[in-house]
């Protein structure tokens, strides 16, 4: 190793160059700071290399296939339909490529200085980055930490990512697996279940709880489907082991039944994203970490030492790329001089799978568990128009309001286009409005947004498509 003699001065260092770091090194040199950007390998971090964007490589793939099945319906007419794991996998790394290309000329354009190295603080004001043989000293005025997390899973489980999968390695399959097991509720696990049934393999999915976690009537919804689709179900079901068995994966579980077991020729496994914190070296400078591993911050992205600032994974909260870019940006108007700050109240939750769900605010249990007086209303998509003109009727939108005062609590749907739509819910949850402001405004028809105002209008039994028996307005504590 090379040591460089000369310390460089920076005013402001981004470690870490996935979405919250990257965003905070544009947002930053757009206020006008010299930014440099220290990346340990690839641009754009574990989303867009790993994570969020070849994954919904698959998701949309399978989805895909699923629907082209389906087009005869509509007067279409084609061969046999097929599906290519090689092509899928070139598609995905195509995509990967030209979307990292972009993050790369965006910082060009922007002229940050990017350095590809290992970073970790020498002291409060000083990091040094390792590349290669060299090893070079910066000091800082200002430093955004933004290193993301990890996967680690269950120290039950030892992925061989062959029959044993682990989040990176479940989408990486140039076969569809004859029998899938899924241990899990998160949206990975369900998007692996949903887009490995699409392409015909048999799947069982393992609920350590009773639920996914969402809404209790998208929740019902959502079984209903995996139902239909023929994807297996087996609640408080708790794992103890998995392991390679020479023709594929034995799991073990138990369950009210006692021990019980299930053979597979694949088993995924939901892995715990943790913090990528271990070789900073924070204890140098000074930056405290709470008893989980993660940075705790101010609502200005800011440490307890306050020149640095963390953002993303390695800090509270939903590991999303959405928690990251928004925190980025955060830190970086605060780190150039301007008052900013994040509230982690409305991150949206969705799954891509088919169909997709989607959610934001509080659930109607929640909601009762927090003391307040509830409404709901639940509009089903098979009375959307434009659902049945599509064929994607199975689905079911849900709003919960405040009875007391008629604000907005919480959104909540599963069908065709959720993901889309849930950032209606994400913006009228930001303005605290009531239902009356989404009843008033004109939708355009035929349209999925129109299951919004059926189910507003379904809170005071006015919605139009939905018989009376079905106008699903509740109310309670």
């Amino acid at each position: 190793m090379v040591v460089g003699e000369l310390v460089q001065e920076r005013d402001l260092i981004v470690i870490g160059g996935g979405p919250g770091g990257y965003s905070a090194a544009i947002r930053a040199a757009q206020m006008g700071l010299d930014v440099t950007l220290v990346e340990k390998k690839h641009l754009g971090g574990v989303c867009l290399n790993e994570g969020c964007i070849p994954s919904k490589i698959f998701t949309h793939s399978t989805s895909t296939l699923a629907d082209t099945r389906k087009v005869s319906r509509f007067g279409i007419q084609t061969g046999e339909v097929t599906f290519h794991f090689d092509q899928m996998h070139a598609w995905r790394d195509q995509v990967v490529t030209g979307l990292r290309k972009g993050v790369e000329a965006l910082c060009k354009t922007h002229k940050i200085d990017v350095i590809y190295g290992e970073a970790s603080f020498l002291s409060e004001d000083r990091i040094g980055v390792e590349h290669g043989h060299q090893f070079d000293t910066y000091r800082f005025k200002q430093v955004i930490l933004a290193t993301g997390s990890m996967y680690e899973a269950p120290i039950w489980a030892k992925p061989d990512h062959k029959c044993i999968l682990d989040t990176t390695s479940v989408f990486k399959l140039e076969t569809v697996p004859e029998h899938l097991i899924v241990s899990g509720s998160d949206y990975i696990a369900l998007e692996a279940a949903f887009g490995y049934r699409e392409l015909g393999a048999s799947v069982t999915v393992l609920l350590e709880t009773d639920s996914f976690g969402f809404d209790v009537s998208i929740d019902k919804e959502l079984l209903r489907v995996m139902k239909k689709q023929k994807i297996a179900v087996v609640k408080k079901a708790r794992v103890t082991s998995v392991e390679n068995d020479g023709d594929g994966a034995l799991l073990s579980y138990e369950s009210a039944k006692g021990r019980e077991e299930l053979t597979a020729s694949h088993v995924f496994v939901s892995s715990v994203p943790r913090p990528r914190i271990r070789d900073l070296g924070l204890d140098r400078a000074g930056v405290e970490v709470n008893e989980e591993g993660y940075i705790e911050v101010s609502d200005r992205a800011q440490t307890n030492v306050p020149s640095i600032y963390a953002v993303g994974d390695i800090t509270p909260g939903p590991p999303l790329a959405i928690k990251a870019l928004k925190q980025g940006k955060v830190a970086a108007e605060n780190a150039g001089g301007r008052q900013s700050a994040f509230d982690l109240h409305f991150i949206p939750k969705v799954a891509h799978t088919n169909p997709p769900v989607a959610s934001v605010g509080l659930t109607e249990a929640e909601a009762k568990e927090q003391g307040y007086s509830v409404k709901i209303s639940e509009f089903a998509s098979g009375g959307n128009g434009f659902a049945s003109i599509t064929g994607s009727k199975d689905g079911k939108t849900k709003i919960v309001v405040d009875e007391t005062n008629d604000v907005l609590l919480g959104f909540h749907a599963i069908g065709k286009g959720a993901v889309e739509l849930i950032s209606n819910g994400v913006t009228a949850l930001e303005m605290a409005a009531r239902d009356e402001d989404l009843s008033y405004p004109y939708y355009p028809h035929p349209s999925l947004n129109e299951n919004w105002l059926e189910a507003v209008e379904g809170l005071t039994g006015k919605a139009i498509h939905a018989p009376p028996a079905r106008q699903m307005a509740k109310s309670g504590k």
